[in-house]
């Protein structure tokens, strides 16, 4: 059977209502049977699927993992054998296991040619048991007259056929039989919520470690911006007059600026592609969105972690901030806070817009007016117009400042000069101590740094929070 028409008259939707991928919008008419059996409409899923148009896939992957993964994501129990012999069967099926152990790659750039992965695309729908499978051909406007000529010559010649006549006999027949054979529908022992998070967990893991570029990125941007800060500063002063204060505040104010955007860049470089693939695979029923979201996120952290770590231990100590570990510690653990905001700010509006350069504009404007208001560098907070003080209670920024200049200042005492009168009258040398300085900028904060660090944290699990209602609802309005 051949569905054909032009653009637009509504091949993928008639197909998207067969296969059960039209779950909220659309008035059905008619019924569907199978050998004989009515369906209800939210029975379609588990007996049919079929193949869209674009095949998208994780490209880091082979087309083992691939469909490993996939057949994982399908069935609650199974052993390795089990997983393995089910995969195999299907690769044997469709000529794949000459290409079993290639990574799947991209159109432009390496990996299995592209009627390879138009298999791929069918073993995947295979690995979920259905009925009946249906493939989806690219549209293609300079074919659709000849094929519509042969489509044509193909339907009259087969309605003259006897093979026509004995197909109609046997459906009129069955319809009459007084014991209809069972509806075969989808094996349905899907894994649990926690399992498949794993699965997910593992799998996007695996493809970012087989991109070694995206891994350089993660590990490497900020040690490079760090390196940037170092080679401008060199090394901060204690000496008012040589600009101990100013440049460890534009230090601090270039530190909780940077961050948060190069996670950003991690966000809108690596998840499009992974969304796209939550979008596909939740109208098959395998998850929802919001958990691929959460895989993400748990992917990073240990990124994050170490990538942080490799910063704070080369900028900390050549730069010659205070010389302890403790606050080398919290140090590290301040700036790693606004770089995963950052990056979890950046997937919550992917949730909302589909162009991450958008995403890359907006997240920078937030965090730009975040920072200009919250950190009280550029002008004191308590001299602010009412609504920007009550803005400022928002921002992370201002709670991450906090914490970096009580962890910089706090026992630091300034010289200034020499000790000549000249000198001591200059008024850049009424700053002795760094207790000074924390009182100035953002009064009690001494009092308030483990409760900084408190709220600082609680920005992270309330974007994730966030971003799983975003995709909820992502999922809601864009299911057809």
């Amino acid at each position: 059977m051949c569905i054909l028409g032009s653009s637009g008259s509504g091949k993928t939707t008639l197909l998207d209502a067969i296969s059960g991928r039209l779950r909220r919008t659309g008035t059905l008419l008619g019924e569907v049977c199978v050998n004989g059996r009515a369906l209800r409409r939210d029975q379609f899923q588990d007996c049919f699927s079929y193949v869209m148009q674009s095949d998208i896939f994780l490209s880091g992957l082979t087309v083992r993992e691939t469909l490993r993964y996939t057949a994982m994501l399908t069935t609650r129990q199974g052993s390795a054998d089990f997983f393995q012999k089910k995969v195999e069967a299907v690769m044997a099926e469709l000529n794949l296991s000459h290409v079993a152990d290639q990574v799947i790659g991209h159109y432009n750039f390496g990996g299995i040619s592209s009627g390879e992965r138009r298999r791929v695309s069918i073993a995947v729908q295979l690995l979920q048991d259905p009925m009946d499978l249906t493939s989806v051909d690219f549209q293609s406007k300079e074919r659709e007259i000849e094929t519509y000529k042969q489509v044509h010559r193909l339907e009259s010649a087969y309605k003259e056929s006897a093979i026509c006549r004995r197909t109609l006999e046997n459906i009129e027949r069955t319809k009459c039989l007084k014991n209809l054979p069972m509806v075969p529908f989808k094996t349905k022992d899907l894994p649990g919520t926690l399992c498949k998070l794993g699965v997910l967990l593992r799998r996007v893991t695996r493809n970012l470690l087989r991109n070694k570029q995206a891994v350089s990125m993660r590990l490497l941007q900020n040690l490079i911006l760090g390196l940037f800060i170092l080679f401008f500063l060199l090394r901060v002063q204690n000496d008012m007059l040589k600009g101990a204060v100013q440049d460890r505040v534009g230090l601090l104010y270039q530190l909780v600026g940077a961050t948060p955007y190069t996670g950003m860049l991690n966000a809108v470089t690596l998840f499009p592609v992974l969304r796209a693939v939550s979008d596909q695979e939740s109208l098959d029923g395998l998850y929802e969105k919001w958990q691929m979201l959460l895989a993400y996120v748990l992917h990073i952290l240990p990124f994050s972690i170490i990538a942080t770590v490799i910063f704070s231990s080369v900028s900390y100590w050549a730069l010659g901030l205070y010389p302890e570990a403790a606050r080398f510690g919290y140090f590290s653990a301040a700036v790693l806070a606004p770089h995963l905001i950052g990056e979890c700010l950046a997937l919550v509006l992917l949730g909302i817009v589909q162009n991450p350069n958008i995403i890359n504009s907006l997240v920078a404007v937030l965090i730009t007016a975040g920072l200009l208001i919250g950190s009280g560098f550029v002008r004191n907070i308590q001299e602010m117009n009412f609504p920007f003080r009550i803005y400022s209670y928002f921002t992370f920024q201002k709670y991450c400042c906090e914490i970096l200049v009580v962890n910089e200042f706090y026992g630091l005492n300034f010289t200034c000069g020499n000790s000549n009168n000249s000198v001591m009258n200059n008024p850049m040398c009424t700053i002795t101590q760094g207790i000074q300085f924390i009182e100035g900028t953002c009064p009690g904060a001494t009092s308030r740094f483990t409760t900084n660090f408190l709220i600082l944290y609680a920005y992270i699990p309330l974007l994730v929070i966030l971003g799983i209602a975003v995709f909820k609802l992502r999922d809601y309005f864009t299911s057809r």
